[in-house]
């Protein structure tokens, strides 16, 4: 995909998105009214866990708290049955009474609006902060989990290994306009039609675009 076709091609998935359910993260934003708190948590809480898992447990989750001081006061027994069944929910459960004490002793309770501070938080990665930077407080940042590696390199718009590399070609190349929205767009594209074994790319609108890198078989 040349750079000059990277516009053209994000307004068709926009497009294209509207058939499929929106990703967790967007409820919970859309919900809470883009309460960073609550976006940090479900995100956490997102690690290598499904769109519907995810969203109960953090409905269960916030049923009995939604804010720092009253989360952290939780045992962490309730908070592992609130979350269970996500992925790793006891060392979630660890994290998000970590993060809690922290907000608290270092922020007064805030969640911070930079990703150099959100990375100090326990189980906060580059993918989480930048989400959290983009979703809640709409500052510039580029949010990269598996999906927008994979699709970026598949559409031969970048060329990198991981999703830390991607994060920062992206950042040189995608123009500022996109970034925000850039994971909004490709985690749905991902998970029901670019996805990682054999994609549909007869049912995809962007084969003009799509240098098809790295893929084998497809439906």
């Amino acid at each position: 995909m040349r750079q000059d076709q990277i516009t053209a091609a994000l307004r068709i998935v926009k497009r294209e998105i509207l058939q499929w359910e929106e990703p967790v993260l967007g409820v919970v934003a859309r919900e809470s009214n883009r309460d960073p708190f609550r976006i940090l948590i479900s995100c956490l809480l997102s690690l290598r866990t499904k769109d519907k898992t995810t969203n109960e447990a953090s409905v269960r989750l916030y049923a009995l708290a939604h804010q720092p001081a009253t989360m952290l006061a939780l045992p962490l027994r309730k908070i592992e049955r609130a979350i269970y069944p996500v992925g790793f929910y006891r060392t979630k459960a660890k994290s998000i009474h970590a993060i809690c004490r922290r907000l608290l002793d270092v922020y007064g309770g805030a969640v911070p609006e930079s990703i150099d501070e959100l990375v100090t938080l326990s189980g906060v990665g580059r993918k989480t902060a930048n989400l959290v930077v983009t979703v809640a407080y709409g500052k510039p940042g580029i949010c990269v989990d598996i999906h927008v590696h994979r699709i970026s390199n598949r559409w031969g718009y970048v060329k990198t290994k991981t999703p830390e590399e991607t994060e920062q070609a992206l950042r040189r190349k995608l123009p500022a306009q996109h970034w925000i929205t850039f994971n909004d767009l490709l985690v749905p594209y991902g998970q029901h039609l670019c996805q990682p074994v054999s994609p549909f790319c007869s049912k995809c609108k962007l084969t003009e675009y799509c240098d098809q890198v790295g893929v084998k078989r497809s439906r």
